[in-house]
């Protein structure tokens, strides 16, 4: 295996996979760490997808440092610690205390944070995160419910969560080519052996070339954190030096029978749109009522009675509008409606595989770890991509759910991606047939 990622949520795990896959690596997924005998077969590369993105940092860097030791002990070499690309996160953490218990534990004083994805207009100049057009504190991420974001400056951000000196890579280093590049990295390295516990440079990228150039000046770096475009250089550039074959059936994927549904819980703009997009095309959708959850009313109960008599795909979903959330939260506390909602999910995941479901497009990090938790998904070979950082992926579900093993295909998708008509477009995909 050339290299190994520990992802902070399940849809930021599917989204760097689907970028290795799309490069011809082999990739395989697996949620939560791994216990010693798990077998990810013959793969290229790894992804460890925990759900440690909101919880109390010393459960985060718990985890992260658990996956770490499963992967060191099969021989993984290069370390990718995936977050999201609008850097989700408060002042607390949780990526710069993971960031510093990873490197220390690795033994390295050097290393880079770059949640660029310009494909998803996702860029990083001089050290601020657009979001399209507008500085992230501008965009719909000001209101997220759990991590609001209301400041562009990366190197300020991370700063306040790391104990370790927070600098920049510049557009102009970057801009200057591979091997100026790497000699700009190498220098860093020297220096940061100065500093203690070590140095983490924000790296500007507004191309996919940037993410290339990064990518094959970085490939010897043993810890990398990026959101997923970073991904794409890298293993570039290991198939450039002959680390790595690619594999031009690193996407396929089984089939999978059986009914389909889509459930979503983010409330993120993106998904406010896709799921106002479903509704006005008159397909079947139900709402899921917060207050009934918070009132400990049979909610998942009724919406599984709903689900059994409609006749076409439906959507399910908890997703609001920001005003809507934030009335909510104060009402009953964001954090227990959230984990409210996610049971809730949960229960309804399990009661759709005795309807005969077997696709499930999901929507929102937060959502996709309750369903597939739910579900009993260990593992999740990663297929072709529906918009960019969504690929469709199959597990399979079995005890206690089921008493025999059954194929299931996941399109677990990030609140903040895909185009308006993302779930028609992933439920019309072939591999999802």
């Amino acid at each position: 295996m050339i290299l190994g990622v520990i992802a902070d949520d399940h849809t930021g795990a599917t989204d760097v996979a689907s970028m290795l896959v799309r490069s011809g690596l082999r990739t395989v997924q697996i949620i939560g760490v791994p216990s010693a005998s798990t077998d990810a077969g013959d793969v290229d590369a790894i992804v460890i997808a925990l759900k440690s993105r909101t919880i109390p940092p010393p459960e985060a860097i718990e985890q992260s440092l658990a996956a770490l030791r499963w992967l060191q002990q099969r021989g993984v070499q290069r370390f990718y610690f995936k977050y999201c690309s609008t850097f989700d996160s408060t002042s607390h953490g949780n990526i710069g205390p993971v960031a510093d218990a990873l490197m220390h534990a690795l033994g390295t004083h050097y290393s880079i944070a770059c949640p660029a994805f310009p494909e998803n207009q996702r860029t990083i100049f001089k050290g601020h995160l657009f979001v399209g057009d507008v500085l992230l504190s501008d965009s719909g991420m000001r209101n997220h419910p759990l991590t609001p974001m209301t400041d562009a400056n990366l190197v300020r951000v991370l700063q306040a969560q790391s104990r370790c000196k927070v600098g920049l890579l510049s557009h102009l280093q970057v801009a200057k080519g591979v091997v100026s590049l790497k000699q700009v990295v190498e220098q860093k390295i020297t220096e940061a052996q100065k500093e203690t516990p070590g140095v983490i440079d924000i790296a500007d990228a507004i191309t996919n070339d940037d993410l290339m150039v990064l990518g094959h000046a970085l490939a010897d770096v043993p810890l990398v954190t990026a959101g997923s475009g970073l991904a794409l250089g890298l293993a570039a550039a290991y198939i450039d030096r002959g680390l790595v074959k690619a594999d031009a059936h690193a996407a396929q994927l089984p089939t999978a029978g059986g009914k389909a549904v889509v459930i979503s819980g983010s409330c993120s703009v993106a998904t406010n749109a896709q799921v106002k997009h479903w509704i006005a095309s008159s397909k079947p959708a139900m709402k899921i009522d917060a207050r009934e959850i918070a009132g400990s009313q049979p909610v998942a109960q009724q919406v599984l009675d709903w689900h059994a008599q409609q006749k076409e795909t439906c959507l399910i979903y908890a997703t609001s509008p920001p005003e809507e959330v934030a009335a909510l939260q104060k009402e009953f506390g964001a954090n227990s409606l959230g984990e409210q909602i996610e049971h809730c999910f949960a229960e309804i995941a399990q009661g759709l595989i005795a309807q005969q479901v077997r696709r499930f497009v999901v929507a929102g990090g937060e959502t996709s770890g309750a369903v597939v938790n739910a579900l009993g998904v260990q593992s999740l070979k990663i297929g072709a991509t529906i918009d960019p950082g969504v690929p469709w992926t199959a597990g399979q579900v079995g005890k206690p759910l089921l008493d025999t093993a059954v194929p299931v295909l996941l399109a677990l998708k990030s609140g903040n991606f895909g185009t308006d008509d993302f779930f028609a477009k992933a439920l019309a995909m072939q591999v999802a047939q």
